[in-house]
């Protein structure tokens, strides 16, 4: 690299506000080969040198387990898992990283919390989503379902869910049945339509969310997301919020509010 590519290099790092604060990214889809992220392992490790670059300690990696589409499991998420860790340690990348998953409310889901064979996020914390096309009739059942085994469930990306965005009640309601939050990092932008920023924006500014995950899934998401830091103060952005991802590995359970007034 010349001196002048060093030079302009530095000075866009020195513009971007960096994710040291949230030290864990708690959604990504990094690990090889087992959804529709990364696809392999080189591809991984450049996730995770950009996010490295960006200030995040370690990740959850939380690939989807949905019925008919990516039908993961714990063992095949683990075996993804180990094959990056090792790669990770070969390289001597410093970079923590633990696994879990991202469950769509689906026809498979109310077995698999049943039987607690599950991925789950560090203290019992379960990521869950819905479609992107219709809601989930299920919702609150599943809430209750994951609430009843002792865990607690995270609904990932609400502000995405566009048969929501003229419905507010619906988050106040969701919360009150003790689910968290997630935003996604890109959503404070227009990554995701114009739409979906209002929605995220509203949410953050009625303190709503919880804890924040990249989503990352290629190289792609990692542009823009340096694009979102360089644009915004994302911590300050969200100062409404108590978000945990800082926190998540505490042995004390995160505190689900009591209540949000209706």
């Amino acid at each position: 690299m010349s001196f002048w590519e060093r030079f302009f290099s530095r000075k866009v790092e020195q513009n971007i506000h960096l994710l040291d604060w949230l030290t864990w990214d708690i959604h990504n889809h990094i690990l090889p080969g087992i959804d529709d992220g990364s696809a392999n392992i080189d591809q991984s490790l450049k996730l995770i040198n950009g996010l490295k670059n960006l200030g995040i300690k370690g990740c959850v990696c939380t690939p989807h387990i949905m019925a008919g589409v990516h039908p993961n499991t714990p063992k095949t998420i683990s075996g993804a898992y180990e094959q990056l860790k090792q790669e990770l340690v070969r390289k001597n990348i410093d970079f923590q990283l633990e696994y879990a998953a991202e469950y769509m409310i689906d026809e498979d889901l109310a077995g698999q919390i049943a039987k607690g064979d599950l991925c789950l996020l560090p203290n019992g914390h379960m990521l869950i989503e819905m479609s992107y096309l219709s809601e989930s009739k299920a919702l609150f059942h599943t809430i209750k379902s994951i609430k009843d085994k002792g865990y607690q469930p995270v609904l990932a990306h609400p502000e995405r869910y566009n048969y929501f965005h003229h419905n507010f009640q619906i988050f106040k309601d969701i919360k009150n049945a003790g689910c968290l939050l997630q935003l996604n990092l890109l959503s404070v932008s227009r990554y995701y339509g114009q739409h979906v920023k209002n929605q995220a924006l509203i949410l953050i500014k009625s303190g709503m969310y919880d804890f924040v995950g990249t989503d990352m899934h290629h190289e792609r998401h990692l542009a823009a997301i340096k694009e979102v830091l360089q644009k915004y103060d994302v911590e300050e952005l969200l100062r409404p919020c108590n978000i945990r991802n800082a926190q998540l590995f505490c042995t004390k359970p995160a505190v689900v509010p009591l209540h949000i007034a209706v």
